[in-house]
């Protein structure tokens, strides 16, 4: 897949698959290429430009029973959930472009996000597990308990230190070497460096990923932000306005 794609379906086509079906098939990602390139915001202006990560002491993060990491002040009046890989081109898009007005929202206390990563481009990454073991890191850092270290962290995974397809991704020493540069303590380090949470992320990814496939009605695709039942069209860029206002 090109950098351009932000959509993406987790299974691929089977081997055995009639010409007739793969003839469906590629048309099918012609379309969703199309849809892509509009949803990536690729010359769009990045709003609040120079806010960075969320960062007010009061943001707390939890990691929740399903592997979800739920991220925001307490008394938050509002909380949305995105769905996103770790190398998935147009969740990094969408952090680059309106991740620092979601850290605002969410140091101000208008809203929290609970964070569901899923990890079906693990194929598509150079070490072919690349995005459990992002799940993961984020999953040991947010066990941690720092909201302002969390927000960091996950910042900088999806934007600049997020791998392309098939390009050379973090290792396990280096995923932690990030963490530590946000912050983290040891135990949250040792946690990483060692992989102690990377089957548990594999097994809470793929339910996550089913759970958007459902949610979505047929194949999950990333990203994908939800205000309850409701799908959010990030193709509006006032997206995060509206949810506060």
């Amino acid at each position: 897949m090109s950098e351009s794609r932000s959509n993406y379906t987790p299974r691929p086509m089977s081997s055995k698959t009639t010409y007739a079906l793969g003839a469906v098939a590629l048309a099918v990602i012609a379309v969703i290429v199309v849809v892509a390139v509009r949803g990536g915001h690729d010359g769009a202006s990045v709003r609040n430009d120079g806010y960075g990560a969320a960062h007010d002491p009061g943001v707390h993060v939890t990691l929740e029973p399903d592997g979800s990491i739920l991220l925001g002040k307490p008394a938050a009046p509002k909380t949305i959930d995105i769905f996103e890989d770790p190398i998935c081109p147009g969740c990094g898009n969408m952090e680059r472009i309106y991740g620092q007005e979601i850290a605002q929202k969410i140091d101000e206390g208008k809203l929290a996000v609970r964070y569901r990563l899923v990890n079906f481009l693990d194929n598509r990454s150079r070490s072919k597990d690349y995005s459990s073991r992002a799940v993961a890191a984020n999953q040991c850092v947010a066990e941690g308990g720092s909201g302002p270290v969390y927000a960091k962290l996950h910042a900088e995974l999806f934007t600049t230190k997020r791998p392309s397809e098939g390009g050379a991704d973090l290792s396990n020493d280096e995923l932690a070497a990030q963490a530590r540069v946000a912050g983290a303590p040891e135990s949250v380090l040792r946690c990483i460096s060692t992989g102690a949470k990377v089957d548990a992320a594999r097994t809470s990814a793929t339910a996550t990923t089913d759970a958007l496939g459902a949610a979505l009605g047929g194949s999950a695709a990333t990203p994908a932000v939800f205000d309850g039942k409701t799908k959010i069209d990030v193709n509006n860029e006032d997206w995060v306005v509206a949810l506060t206002s």
